[in-house]
């Protein structure tokens, strides 16, 4: 069963019900979801609303979103505010404002995320590709769960967007492979006006930029087995709905992929008026629809399938997902990152049994020492994460591998982890060893004050876990913490001669002292 956060808990106690708001500001829309949650964590939607506003036309073209652009978003967001007020959504825990391609890539993103809170009150979040990957998988996860033969098969999950294409490869319920990729629909189009492209070459551009990123795709991964391809995305239910009129839109629909084909050609045949007219879209949807949709065809081809399974999934479901279900989705969550950090790990031939080993014990410590370190458990992952990872700089080098490990973690890709994230766990594996963390250090710098505190927290927890594990034999698998006079007590039963992990302890506690104020003293006891 789902469990709600604290917040609305409180909400659904007084009310049974709780309102919550996402607002997903895209590449040629802002849209808006309003849900209830029930005690149980169950979502309804109560309303939805979608404007129009061409960022990604801006920032694709120049690099820049135009003054007249962020105004025509604040108009929305305003109106969009109002709405909220109607419903009584208020409280700035229960309302979700994210940011995809368009605002993240833009050069002047700053100037529209401050002037969008100075003219609404809305804090906007420019979400990462890697943060998106981890929301789709949220949203789609329910129907892979009901579908046994999505389940039991590879299913590639994917997305054409305005500004990029995001696929997910998932195995048995788990996600081996997330990238994004920077292919889009309106990127498409931006492409064929920057070279000023005849109409009868247009076609052909478009498959050559396609070409280019499956080609990067089947680099990435090869298919194997059994297949199944979930496609989401506005473009995709278009063409759903124009080949299946009577779909039922809460479940999974199938089309052959010669159908699509046959509907992209009609589309790619028509100037943007003409759909318009035919179809009854709006102009930037008609501008994006064939380009999508070929994409999603090539794509399908590229992997032999002759069907395409579709599912009126978006990214504002898997955030009110994640709203409903906060803590269970923490779990699942960390659960696939965990397995992306595995194998990442496995990529620079980790010591597997060490690097999981003082995981276990750094998880252990965090927990105990919560009272002291006051920190959530999306810490716990980071902490988890670097654990895992600390040690990865061998496979560069033995000379500085703390050093190496902070490098290849900052330079490699992590499912559900951006780049922010990211830094947090290179940053806590560099300082597992040698000097603390110091103002002039890269990355450490460019923290705020929060997190430097977390960085150097995280880390002093990895030490200790590294010192207990220092004979590499994993023969510590338990620890019992207690603080007594100003010490850390760190008793270890069943171990009676703990001389070598005393010595690496001492030597490694410095940073211990230093950001809680403790000494650090290890024990034996008799179970």
């Amino acid at each position: 069963m789902a469990t709600l956060p604290d917040e609305l808990c409180e909400v659904t106690a007084k009310h049974g019900s709780a309102p919550v708001a996402v607002i997903d500001i895209g590449t040629t829309s802002i849209r808006m979801a309003i849900a209830e949650i029930d005690p149980d964590g169950n979502v309804r939607t109560l309303d939805t609303l979608s404007q129009t506003v061409n960022l990604g036309k801006d920032t694709f073209t120049s690099g820049q979103i135009k003054k007249s652009t962020i105004e025509d978003c604040v108009r929305v967001l305003k109106v969009y505010r109002q709405k909220l007020e109607e419903y009584g959504i208020d409280d700035p825990e229960h309302i979700r404002v994210i940011a995809t391609s368009a605002v993240r890539e833009a050069r002047n993103r700053l100037a529209f995320l401050d002037r969008v809170f100075i003219a609404t009150g809305i804090e906007v979040e420019p979400l990462e590709e890697a943060e998106v990957n981890g929301f789709t998988y949220l949203g789609i996860r329910p129907f892979l769960e009901s579908e046994p033969s999505l389940l039991s098969s590879q299913t590639i999950v994917i997305e054409v967007g305005g500004g990029s294409t995001e696929i997910l490869v998932v195995k048995r319920g788990d996600v081996v492979f997330a990238q994004t990729y920077r292919l889009g629909a309106l990127r498409l189009k931006q492409t064929l006006e920057r070279y000023r492209a005849p109409e009868s070459k247009q076609r052909g551009i478009m498959e050559g930029q396609i070409e280019r990123t499956i080609e990067e795709f089947r680099h990435d991964i090869i298919p194997a087995g059994q297949l199944e391809m979930i496609a989401l995305g506005g473009d995709i239910r278009f063409a759903t709905r124009q080949l299946i009129p009577d779909w039922d839109t809460s479940s999974l629909a199938r089309i052959p992929v010669t159908a699509l084909e046959k509907l992209t050609d009609e589309l790619l045949a028509l100037s943007v008026d003409e759909i318009v007219r035919r179809f009854h879209l709006s102009f930037a949807d008609a501008e994006t629809v064939g380009p999508a949709l070929l994409a999603y065809v090539q794509l399908a081809q590229a992997v032999g399938l002759t069907n395409l399974v579709v599912t009126d999934t978006n990214l504002r479901d898997g955030l009110l997902q994640n709203f409903a279900a906060q803590h269970a989705w923490m779990e699942e969550f960390s659960k696939q990152v965990l397995r992306s950090t595995i194998d990442l790990g496995r990529k620079f031939d980790f010591d597997e049994n060490h690097a999981k080993h003082v995981a276990m014990l750094a998880k252990s410590l965090f927990s105990q020492l919560q009272e002291e370190h006051q920190l959530d458990a999306h810490f716990e992952l980071i902490l988890h994460v670097a654990a895992l990872l600390h040690e990865i700089g061998n496979y560069i080098s033995m000379r500085s591998r703390h050093k190496h490990s902070m490098y290849l973690i900052q330079n490699s890709e992590l499912f559900g982890l951006g780049q922010r994230n990211l830094l947090l766990v290179a940053l806590v594996a560099r300082y597992h060893r040698r000097a603390s963390p110091q103002p002039r250090h890269d990355g450490y710098s460019r923290l705020s004050r929060e997190e430097r505190v977390t960085v150097s927290k995280l880390a002093a927890i990895l030490r200790i876990a590294v010192a207990l594990d220092t004979s590499r034999s994993q023969r510590i698998h338990e620890v019992q913490c207690s603080i007594e006079k100003g010490r850390l007590l760190i008793a270890i039963p069943n171990i009676e001669d703990l001389s070598l992990e005393q010595l690496e302890v001492t030597q490694n506690a410095s940073l211990v002292e230093e950001v809680f104020g403790l000494q650090v003293l290890l024990r034996t006891i008799q179970n």
